[in-house]
């Protein structure tokens, strides 16, 4: 999954920094709440909101998005059967009801699902929305000309794995069934526990079949949220949002929907975006950006100034950047290889490279630190702030490397301070201390990520990074190391071709639990039993650092997402 940092999709698939998008619990509301904006800290109703954002909100159709809780510019729009919980720091990272009276209830063995929708619920033509609406919105995102949004309904959901969606098979997904109007069933192939997560994707979106108009309905889809798009320019460059009138906050718990309008404007450089938000001049002051962190330099910059420092907002997301082996090429074929660079890595020189402590934690697991992954901490090859090169030396010597070795290392050209140059120098700098040459390969964007996801192409050692599609250690571990999740002919995210039948029968027994506190703790011990094999070597979660307006009020930033939650924004 994309981090916060940019736009909504899976980040691996696309190797771009989000992903979204660090690890540690993130600061609360003392940190983060509108008293930092000075003056009266009092949210009110009234203004405009402008969004000043790098990526363009493409896509705009909530068959074709793939978000985390809902996305923060569609969720204004888009309502779902659950939502994230919009409050401060780890609160956030919790699911709650949307357009549904709960989270969703299952049968004994979690194979199906129960909802109920809210009475009262509208659309912006005042229309009533139905259970019928939401099962509609969920088969068209199955049609290959609204694809791109996440992957699970079709594996999930039974009969689904070859449906076209309704424009080609009009009978539609017998696996959802809506016995009225406000009741809508989901029958699954086998247990997901985790169910309520996935109906905060923007898939569960009600869409009233008379009003779907295929790949146009991007133009002006019919809102469920707070506001309605009355403008949307060079495909989603620049979004004008207003009030949707019919939208009731006595049946939204969570969208506070403060300012009157909303206006986003994409295609922006980020130093020109860091440049407007700490001028703050004219609209400029009642301004937020949703996808540019403040730099190393920047961040310097700000720290320096009080008043500008009082103006951002810090948050943490579920997020890894990592060493990736790949077993089958040597000399990674020989886990003593793997450990020996596990144990030479100088994380402080990696986090230094990320540009320092305020935008990157040293990590040694590979879940992030945070209550709702089930974050056990350990450090099974203890390297310290600098790298272990004794103990390096050592394991090289066991696997038949007394006087070091040469390998290449694959990397991104791109400026991501995450999987690029400046991230593989300093690697390459700590493993010559363990006698270790790293030879440097730096590709373009595409085909890095290109050449890393292909099972044909991927190298042995080479940077990646994952971001999860909700806060969980399934989306985390399971695309990573469930062997049945390895792809031979398409995008492959198993990087270790790690198929073991033993983790794989634990994700699955996993999966079956409701109780979500008892699932962590489980994905915390199994991402430890995962690390012990050595596949990949943990380097750090980003932090995010953003600017806001110096009219801001009411800054919210949970652990579901790290970023400014635009829904309980208000303006002076």
């Amino acid at each position: 999954m994309r981090p916060p940092s940019l736009t909504t999709r899976r980040v691996a698939a696309v190797s771009v920094s989000l992903v979204l998008a660090a690890g540690a619990a993130a600061c609360g509301p003392e940190d983060n709440d509108a008293k930092s904006s000075g003056g009266d800290s009092t949210p009110h109703k009234g203004g405009t909101l402008t969004v000043l954002n790098s990526n363009p909100q493409q896509d705009f159709d909530p068959a074709r998005l793939y978000t985390s809780g809902g996305g923060n510019v569609p969720s204004l729009v888009f309502r779902t059967l659950t939502t994230r919980n919009r409050e401060n720091g780890a609160a956030g990272a919790k699911v709650v009801p949307d357009l549904a009276t709960d989270t969703g209830r299952p049968n004994k063995d979690a194979t199906v699902w129960t909802y109920t929708l809210k009475a009262g619920l509208k659309y912006e033509d005042g229309t009533a929305i139905t259970s019928a609406d939401i099962k509609y919105g969920i088969e068209r995102s199955f049609a290959p000309e609204l694809s791109g949004g996440a992957p699970y309904l079709r594996d999930w959901l039974v009969g689904a794995a070859d449906y076209q969606g309704p424009y080609k098979d009009k009978k539609g997904l017998a696996a959802i069934g809506t016995p009225d109007a406000r009741t809508i069933v989901f029958h699954l192939n086998k247990p997901e526990g985790e169910f309520p997560f996935l109906a905060t994707q923007t898939q569960f979106t009600p869409v009233p079949k008379a009003k779907d108009t295929g790949t146009k309905y991007e133009e002006h889809p019919v809102s469920s949220g707070p506001y309605k798009v009355v403008t949307n320019e060079n495909d989603g460059e620049h979004l004008v949002l207003e009030r949707n009138t019919y939208w009731s906050a006595s049946t939204d718990a969570e969208r506070k929907a403060y300012p009157d309008r909303i206006d986003v404007k994409s295609g922006l450089d980020s130093s020109v975006i860091n440049q407007r938000l700490s001028a703050s001049q004219g609209a400029d002051s009642a301004a937020v950006t949703t996808d540019t962190n403040l730099g190393p330099a920047e961040l310097a910059k700000v720290t320096g100034d009080k008043e500008l420092a009082s103006r951002v907002g810090t948050g943490h997301f579920g997020y890894t950047n990592y060493i990736a082996f790949n077993p089958t090429v040597k000399p990674f074929d020989d886990v003593k290889v793997r450990q020996a660079i596990s144990y030479a890595i100088d994380r402080s020189s990696v986090v230094n490279a990320a540009g320092g402590s305020a935008l990157a934690e040293s990590a040694t697991t590979f879940l992030p630190n945070q209550k709702s992954f089930g974050y056990e901490p350990y450090d099974l090859f203890p390297a310290g702030a600098t790298g272990n090169a004794a103990k390096a030396k050592e394991l090289l010597k066991q696997a038949g490397y007394p006087n070091g070795l040469t390998v290449t290392l694959t990397h991104s050209n791109a400026k991501d301070f995450e999987t690029s140059p400046e991230i593989a120098t300093a690697i390459q700098d700590a493993l010559k201390k363990a006698g270790i040459t790293v030879k440097l390969q730096g590709l373009e964007d595409n085909d890095y990520s290109d050449t890393i996801h292909s099972v044909k192409t991927e190298p042995g050692f080479f940077l990646a990074h994952w971001g999860a599609d909700w806060p969980s250690g399934g989306p985390f571990l399971a695309p990573i190391f469930d062997g049945r999740q390895i792809v031979k002919d398409g995008a492959n995210f198993n990087t270790g071709l790690l198929n073991d039948k033993s983790v794989n029968d634990e994700i699955d027994a996993i999966n079956k639990l409701t109780d979500l506190d008892a699932a962590a703790k489980r994905w915390g011990a199994l991402d430890k039993k995962i690390g012990e094999q050595a596949l990949t070597v943990p380097l750090f979660h980003p932090v995010y650092k953003r600017l806001y307006g110096k009219d801001i009020k009411n800054v919210v930033i949970s652990d579901w997402t790290g970023v400014l939650d635009i829904s309980q924004v208000a303006v002076k």
